[in-house]
């Protein structure tokens, strides 16, 4: 990183992709793939069941697999079988998770750049009936671990992390962790935080987690943890604010479909309202912990109509939009969106409380002021978000960082503005498997857009 600028000029093995331009209003239904967060969430918890689970629709992209393999290689049974009454070769099959008596350890974990295969995956390590060696990308050496490792430790823990709280390390499992409780300053994630709870449910003791100190970010993320424990029969008490209790006991196999990804929704919902015309996306819940449910808060300001029935949920924009003053900081994975469309607005936008994005995949405050000033932005970064102000936008190449949500970033922009080139579209399957098919798709009006899961 350079002048508080990350490293996006690396050369990647992919051209940079061209940005379609829209000449026209949409008429889409795109059909998203799972979310990645429950897809997670529920593989570690099956890993950890004491009977066989079977994961419905989850979401397969190198975040979700990464973490599949890890828990394969810690001797966890992961099964593709059809969807009940597919046959073989049919729809895209579902997961069926046999955990070991005792998970294996020797073993090297590659957690790329996934922030739950490297947060999660040190308490669940410290289970296995060896050292667990956990490694990733470059970037990975990069994102803060110290809260977790430090708690782990507090907790019983054996590992060595060179003391610098990062990537690689080794814990040395014994089959067991005592547990008991500890204290944590998590404002930096609050994946430090799930991490605990979510293996606590097995260790001698459980797991009590008190936060001391900035308000946690995204906290529906840790709503989502403790209702995927309650769905496997944990006993989770969360009455006491900044206070998380497991307590020890089994945890039941599960048997759930996993919503689709709101998140991932956000630059096709997004794109209604940048370009005119309606994008349909089926099965948008009800009720959600997804932090991504903002979206339809988000567009409804900036000018969209925004809908939720039974069919799921519908946005019909313009091609007009305006500004926001919005506080993401529970819903922060959504500010390289709300950043490319507030680039696009013709009035003025605060982002605000999201300082701690600085150490997700990349310093995203730095690579967002980079890429939206490099096509004509007027944005300025704040202590702990964005300004961004009108200004007329121009074509240029919109680097990525090896960042998923600033390539998407990158495809908004190029909706409204020719001559947009995206460096590394496909770090989007970090989460989406295919966003480039499907962007297309969804620009072709082909009618309903399926992703395959």
């Amino acid at each position: 990183m350079t002048g508080g600028v990350p490293d996006g000029g690396a050369v990647t093995a992919e051209p940079d992709w061209a940005a379609p331009f829209a000449d026209g209003p949409l008429d889409a239904t795109v059909v998203l793939p799972g979310s990645k967060s429950l897809t997670n969430r529920y593989l570690v918890l099956a890993a950890l069941a004491s009977d066989r689970s079977r994961l419905r629709a989850p979401l397969r992209s190198r975040d979700t697999l990464l973490m599949a393999e890890a828990l394969r290689s810690l001797g966890v049974r992961i099964d593709d079988v059809p969807p009940e009454g597919e046959s073989p070769g049919g729809a895209v099959p579902d997961w069926v998770v046999t955990p070991p008596e005792t998970l294996s350890g020797g073993v090297t974990i590659d957690c790329g750049l996934a922030g739950t295969v490297m947060r999660f995956l040190p308490a669940v390590a410290a289970l296995a009936d060896g050292p667990v060696r956990l490694d990733g990308d470059p970037q990975a050496r990069l994102r803060p671990m110290g809260p977790v490792t430090d708690a782990l430790r507090a907790l019983g823990v054996d590992l060595d992390d060179d003391d610098d709280g990062h990537l690689p390390l080794t814990v040395n499992g014994r089959g067991r962790a005592p547990g008991g409780s500890v204290t944590m300053d998590a404002s930096a994630s609050s994946q430090f935080i799930s991490a605990l709870l979510l293996a606590g449910a097995r260790y001698d003791d459980g797991v009590t987690v008190h936060h001391d100190g900035k308000p946690v970010p995204s906290e529906p993320h840790i709503l989502m943890t403790v209702e995927t424990l309650r769905d496997a029969g944990a006993i989770v008490d969360d009455s006491e604010p900044n206070t998380w209790r497991v307590e020890p006991s089994e945890i039941n196999a599960l048997d759930v479909s996993v919503e689709p990804d709101l998140s991932n929704a956000g630059p096709f919902v997004a794109a209604a309202l940048v370009v005119g015309g309606t994008v349909r996306v089926p099965g948008w819940p009800q009720h959600t912990t997804q932090a991504g449910d903002l979206l339809r808060e988000i567009l409804d300001t900036m000018g969209a109509d925004v809908r939720l029935d039974r069919s799921g949920l519908t946005v019909v924009g313009s091609g007009e939009l305006v500004g926001i003053d919005i506080d993401l900081h529970d819903a922060a994975e959504l500010t390289p969106t709300v950043a490319a469309l507030a680039a696009l607005a013709s009035t003025p936008t605060w982002i605000r409380g999201v300082a701690h994005i600085r150490g997700h995949e990349t310093d995203r405050l730095a690579a967002l002021t980079a890429e939206l000033g490099r096509v004509g932005s007027h944005i300025t970064e704040t202590e702990d978000g964005l300004r961004i102000s009108p200004a007329p936008l121009h074509g240029g190449r919109f680097r990525s960082y090896h960042d998923h949500r600033m390539a998407t970033a990158g495809a908004i922009i190029g909706l409204r503005v020719p001559d947009v080139h995206v460096e590394d579209i496909g770090t989007t399957r970090k989460t989406l498997p295919d966003f480039v098919g499907l962007w297309q798709g969804m620009l072709d009006g082909s009618g309903s857009v399926v992703l395959s899961r």
